[in-house]
Parts: structure tokens; C-alpha cells; sequence
């Protein structure tokens, strides 16, 4: 068994934080299993270099590896990438084709972003690490695969799973081994080393000397929160070497490469307000569109009463809480309905006429239609709104709008947009 120093060096992974080397430890151990592994951490962590380890270090290593971004693949298509298609499946499928778990057979495939899996795809994925079988999408015919499965996420899954985003069962499927990368913040030591190492590289790709950062660059180098990590250092590292002549840098023109937004401290994050603001806004609107309809459907009641009955004392006994509702509950108000439902007109016996007879209800009825459009209405509103927001891209005001995307298709569909 390699040692976690010899897989460091064969991987380039720079650090000595006692996390990491934890987390290559038990990659090193769960390697010459075939169980399921899953590995979280904040986006630019690194994640993907432990599912290389992982298969490099198996008895798959010389079946294929397939790496597989969840969450650039459209919901649409995703379940054919990753299942593959039979010739006429859906428009466009002009012939058979084979998906990634079918291609990786007797290796490894790698599952970045797993949290952004549509549910019905989960479904299947589910059905593959259970008992290693899927169907094609438009056949019949069950199919066998011998596929290593290892995952990554950078969601808090209990959370997604709270909100019914993420399946349970599949979650403890998938996490038989769960390794933990740390963010770069909590790794101070290796900050320097990674911004030396990457110094060091492009110095040779932009065949220019390396640059140097003084005591005070340092300092704020190592103070600094790193919210994009690894991949946020490197980016600061390369803007750097290319731009700056002087070749040792100072705090100050470090400071100019470091984003302002956002406090160097560590802070408590709300990573639930900015998915569900809009989703409260649709929510009111829609509960005071039902209270409207409610209203109306209480005022149709009593207006059918009123027709039906032709006695207003009768009715007014009968429907005293519907008409506190409607008109409310304050005894002036409720005194102005009750001399107002006195001196409604009963119904007059109809006279004989050669135009057509015109059905006495007609009126609720027109009052059910325009509610009716106008719900419509404030969902195409709604829908056109998210879509100039998002400059037309379907997932983004999907997201928005609470919905998939399939549903925003369809809606896009049916209202002619």
C-alpha cells in the first residue's frame, strides 16, 4: 500500500493539514473495495482528485474512468447521458446510443455535483447501486453494469434531503465511505505552499521569474477567507504573474487582487434566503389569488342562495357567517349588508319572449371563467417575468420559479412564448 507522501507527490497534491492527510488516508484504505464513496467539501476544495486515487489505486485501474458533471448536464437529457437511449426514444434520438454507466463497465465512474440530480434520475441511479441495473431510456430491456460509483457534492445533503431535494436512501447508499476535504481557510499552513507551487508553474508556463510575495503580503495572504479555495488562490496566483512587472509583490498590490465584497472573517452564512425570496413572493401572491377566489366562490353561493330562494330573511339566517366573511366583522359593516340584503329585489317571474332563454345562472359562471384567466394571467406574467431575468435560459428561471424544467417547457409551450 502507497504511502499518503508517495500519493501526494504522484497526484501534485500540496499540504501537510492533518484533515487532508486524513482524507487521503482513508481514500488509500477504501480503494481496494468496491463500496461506494462519497466526498464533500466547498466548491474549489479539490474534490476530484480522490475518486483518481480511489480508482488508480483499485483492482479497476485499468477499466475506464468517467467523470460526469451533474450539474451541467440539462435535466432533459441527463437521464440518457448517463443511461444511454434506444433509436426513436424521443425527437432527435435517431440512433441507439450507449450512456456512461454502459461505457464504464468493469471501471469507475465519478459523479461530481450529485446533489443536482433530478429526482426520477435518482430513481435510477438508486436501482444501479442496489443491484447493478438499468434501462435505456425507450426500452424494455433490463441491462447490467459493473461500475465502481463514486460521488461528490458540495450541498449540505441533510439539508437537500430535509427539503425532499435529495432521496435518503439513495444518500446512505452513496455514502457508504464519506470523505471530508477541508476548506483552504482552515488549512493556513498549506496556504503559502499552494501559492508558491502555483507561482512556481506559471513562471514556467509564462517563461517569466517567479514571483515573490514580501512579510506583509504574507500576512494578509494567510488572513485572508478564501471563499472560492483552492481554485480562488490559483486564479489570484496566475492574474499576478501575468500582470505585475515588479516580481515581488507587497499587501498592497495583493489587496487589489482580492475581492472587497466580502469580510476576511469568518461569518455565519444564510445559504437559504437567496433560493427561497422569490419563492415567498410566488407564495403570498398565490395566497391571496386563492383568498380571492374563496371570496368570490362565498359570494357565488349566496347570489345562487339569493336567486334560488327569493326570500332575503331566509337567506340571511341561513348564510349569517358567509356574509360576516364576506363583508366583514365589524357590527357597522355587518349592519350596512344586512339593510343592503333587505332591500334586494326577489326575482321576477320571467316574460314571454321570442329571444333566447338565457340560462338565470350565467352569471356565476361568467365570474368562474374571469377568475379563470386571470389566474392564467398572473402565471404567464410570472413565467415571462423569470425568463427576461434570466435572459431566456429555462434551468435558471426554472429554479426561480419553484419548478423543473420540464414544466417550464411545457408551460413555454402552452402559452406560445
Amino acid at each position: 500500500m502507497e504511502s499518503v507522501q508517495a500519493i501526494k507527490q504522484r497526484f501534485e497534491i500540496i499540504g501537510n493539514d492533518a484533515k487532508l492527510n486524513r482524507a487521503i488516508e482513508k481514500a488509500i484504505q477504501v480503494a481496494p473495495t468496491d463500496i461506494s464513496v462519497l466526498v464533500t467539501g466547498e466548491s474549489g476544495v479539490g474534490k476530484e482528485s480522490i475518486p483518481k486515487i480511489i480508482h488508480s489505486l483499485s483492482h479497476r485501474k485499468h477499466g475506464k474512468y468517467i467523470a460526469v458533471n451533474c450539474g451541467a448536464i440539462p435535466e432533459g437529457t441527463i437521464d440518457s447521458e448517463l443511461f444511454g437511449h434506444e433509436k426513436g426514444a424521443f425527437t432527435g434520438a435517431t440512433q441507439t446510443r450507449s450512456g456512461y454507466f454502459e461505457e464504464a463497465d468493469g471501471g469507475t465512474i465519478f459523479l461530481d455535483e450529485v446533489g443536482e440530480l433530478p429526482l426520477p434520475t435518482q430513481v435510477r441511479l438508486l436501482r444501479v447501486l442496489e443491484n447493478g441495473e438499468f434501462m435505456k431510456v425507450g426500452s424494455s430491456k433490463v441491462q447490467k453494469t459493473n461500475v465502481r460509483i463514486v460521488a461528490a457534492t458540495n450541498v449540505d445533503m441533510f439539508e437537500a434531503i430535509k427539503k425532499e431535494k435529495f432521496r435518503e436512501d439513495l444518500y446512505y447508499r452513496l455514502s457508504t465511505v464519506e470523505i471530508h476535504l477541508p476548506p483552504l481557510r482552515d488549512r493556513k499552513d498549506d496556504i503559502h505552499l499552494l501559492f508558491r507551487k502555483f507561482a512556481s508553474d506559471f513562471a514556467l508556463k509564462y517563461k517569466m521569474p517567479a514571483i515573490r510575495l514580501d512579510d506583509n503580503a504574507v500576512n494578509l495572504l494567510l488572513r485572508y477567507r478564501w471563499g472560492g479555495n483552492i481554485r480562488q488562490l490559483r486564479n489570484v496566483a496566475e492574474q499576478i504573474s501575468v500582470l505585475e512587472q515588479n516580481r515581488t509583490i507587497t499587501g498592497a498590490t495583493l489587496q487589489g487582487y482580492l475581492p472587497t465584497s466580502g469580510s476576511n472573517l469568518p461569518a455565519v452564512v444564510n445559504h437559504t434566503k437567496s433560493d427561497t425570496d422569490f419563492s415567498s413572493e410566488r407564495e403570498i401572491l398565490y395566497k391571496v389569488l386563492f383568498d380571492m377566489k374563496s371570496d368570490l366562490n362565498d359570494l357565488k353561493k349566496l347570489t345562487l342562495e339569493l336567486m334560488k330562494n327569493g326570500n332575503a330573511q331566509d337567506v340571511q339566517k341561513k348564510n349569517e357567517g358567509l356574509i360576516q366573511k364576506i363583508y366583514g366583522t365589524e357590527e357597522e359593516d355587518y349592519e350596512e349588508a344586512m339593510e343592503n340584503l333587505e332591500v334586494l329585489p326577489l326575482p321576477q317571474q320571467p316574460v314571454p319572449s321570442h329571444e333566447p332563454v338565457q340560462d338565470k345562472y350565467h352569471y356565476a359562471e361568467e365570474v368562474e371563467e374571469e377568475e379563470t384567466l386571470s389566474l392564467q394571467d398572473k402565471e404567464l406574467e410570472l413565467i415571462k417575468k423569470s425568463l427576461e431575468r434570466h435572459h431566456g435560459k429555462r434551468k435558471q428561471a426554472a429554479e426561480e420559479l419553484g419548478i423543473s424544467e420540464r414544466t417550464l417547457y411545457r408551460k413555454i409551450k402552452q402559452y406560445d412564448l
